[in-house]
């Protein structure tokens, strides 16, 4: 078994292999560079690489390009030609055609097999990012979630959370006791980010059943299974791409078991369009990646990030990426120049050439590299013209892909949706008791008022033997004779004078006494 994976010729003449060690492929690695400059190809030959030694991969499929890792190369393709050449000047003499296990998933369900997770395991911080939510609803968020620890409620999909919310909305005055202000407003701010969410089609993304990841960290006769995310509809939301994928990392590394050092990675994930994760993103969510980056290595999962600039990655991330493949960059703005320049410091110097002027000087297909080797030391910088690829170039076939869903090791393992008993339907059993009891309140009180009034006619209401019964008032302990007359006779004086006032003899009445008083003043 080979211990190393072929990226491509270096040198002046391209005859010296550039090669990433297995044993350190788990220290993570950037491929940066303008678009256009070659960073798909890049990411093909690692995953087609990776898969060949038996580490399965995990990458995003942004343009549908990389559907091609499925289906084998051609003769017949119209850069057969060019392939070949540049395997003969690189010294690629495996170089042929070939395809490689593919699972496809999709979060719509169209153009690959469903993914799922519950509200839970999403988590209030993840959430909070997804939704965009303030300090203040991001706190009314993290409350919601504590109610529903304390009473039992299982969030698996969006109408969970939602009817989580209006009972807390309810409760907001007893709950901003216990846990501190919950505003209405920002209850119903919340609800809004949520109708959007919906609206955008990520309802399908919360509920069951959940991802599995042994579904996803597996092998096929020997080759690790590529699982390909079709993200060319996703990236239209993009905050929604990018928490998707830091979710993912995130369960990675707090499931999998501690590993050590191992002679291979054992999944290696590619985070396309990185810069999506961090834009606007708030200084926890930051220092989360970086906490997961500096400790998954452990886990033996290596991380790949792919974007445009060096500097779309934070500085506390990108000192960890060991492994590095910069591919062309443009510098026509000072921003450009900067970036450019602060790009080349990132590598260990080589004597031949000028870092900086390389990078803007690489062809399509060409990169400067730097690989970590003996004892995890970065390697001086190459310039490097990167291997063909032996899957096909550009998206595979359609009737490929359905094949591939069709004959997938998981199908109809996530088709169907499952819909267990969960919030919503414990919130809605609650307040359908609520309302029902709501509804014999008004016949519990008229029998109280009834019951008075009888008993109030009765000597001593149903004191004297008498046995219950619905039709019956219940006793009432101790005599109210007296009472209850005195009451009947102030009662019948008070209506007499009511009507009396209403008369003309009631009138005088009335002058009289008012008179009597005055007088007597």
């Amino acid at each position: 078994m080979t211990d190393t994976i072929f990226i491509g010729g270096g040198g002046e003449g391209y005859a010296t292999p550039e090669e990433l060690l297995l044993k350190y492929a788990n220290r993570h690695g950037l491929i940066a560079g303008a678009t256009g400059t070659g960073k798909t190809v890049t990411l093909q030959i690692l995953a087609e690489s990776f898969s060949a030694v038996g580490t399965p991969v995990f990458l995003a499929d942004v343009k549908s390009d990389l559907s091609g890792l499925a289906q084998a190369g051609s003769p017949e393709h119209k850069l057969h030609d060019k392939l070949v050449e540049r395997a003969g000047t690189i010294g690629f003499d495996d170089f042929g055609y070939d395809a490689f296990p593919c699972v496809f998933w999709d979060m719509f369900g169209e153009k690959g097999h469903p993914i799922r997770t519950t509200v839970t395991e999403m988590g209030p911080l993840l959430l909070a990012r997804l939704l965009e939510l303030n300090e203040t609803q991001e706190g009314v968020l993290n409350i919601a979630f504590r109610v529903a620890d304390e009473d039992g409620l299982l969030l698996l999909d969006l109408k969970d959370l939602q009817s989580l919310l209006v009972h807390v909305g309810e409760n907001a005055r007893d709950l901003s006791l216990r846990y501190g202000n919950v505003s209405k407003a920002s209850v119903g701010a919340i609800q809004r980010r949520l109708l959007v969410l919906e609206n955008q089609g990520a309802a399908g993304f919360f509920g069951e059943p959940a991802l599995d990841l042994a579904d996803m960290i597996a092998t096929d006769r020997g080759r690790g299974r590529i699982n390909i995310l079709a993200a060319d509809q996703l990236m239209q939301s993009p905050r929604l791409y990018a928490t998707f994928l830091l979710w993912l990392l995130s369960e990675l590394f707090e499931e999998l078991p501690e590993v050590g050092d191992p002679d291979k990675p054992k999944f290696v994930f590619f985070f396309d369009e990185a810069h999506l994760l961090f834009d606007g993103a708030p200084k926890a969510l930051v220092q989360k990646v970086e906490q997961v980056a500096r400790l998954i290595r452990s886990k033996g999962v290596g991380v790949w990030f792919v974007t445009q600039q060096p500097d779309d990655v934070p500085e506390d991330v990108l000192a960890q990426l060991g492994n590095r493949i910069q591919h062309a960059l443009r510098a026509f703005t000072p921003r450009d120049r900067r970036a450019l320049k602060a790009a080349a410091e990132t590598f260990r110097p080589n004597p031949r050439f000028d870092t900086e002027a390389a990078i803007m000087q690489v062809g399509v297909g060409e990169a400067v590299t730097s690989l970590l080797e003996a004892k995890g030391v970065p390697s001086m910088v190459e310039r490097t013209l990167i291997r063909p690829p032996s899957s096909r170039l550009g998206p595979c076939d359609p009737e490929v892909r359905r094949d591939a869903i069709a004959r997938s090791p998981i199908a109809g393992l996530y088709d169907k949706t499952v819909d267990r008993e969960s919030a919503f339907e414990v919130l809605k059993r609650r307040a359908e008791q609520a309302a029902r009891q709501a509804e014999t309140a008004p016949e519990e009180e008229e029998y109280e008022t009834r019951y008075r009034r009888y008993d109030d006619r009765t000597e001593g209401g149903y004191t004297h033997g008498r046995r219950y019964s619905p039709k019956m008032p219940k006793p009432r302990t101790g005599t109210t004779k007296s009472r209850s007359r005195r009451q009947s006779v102030g009662e019948t004086f008070a209506k007499s004078v009511a009507r009396s006032v209403g008369s003309g003899l009631g009138r005088k009445l009335v002058r009289g006494v008012l008179g009597s008083l005055f007088k007597g003043r």
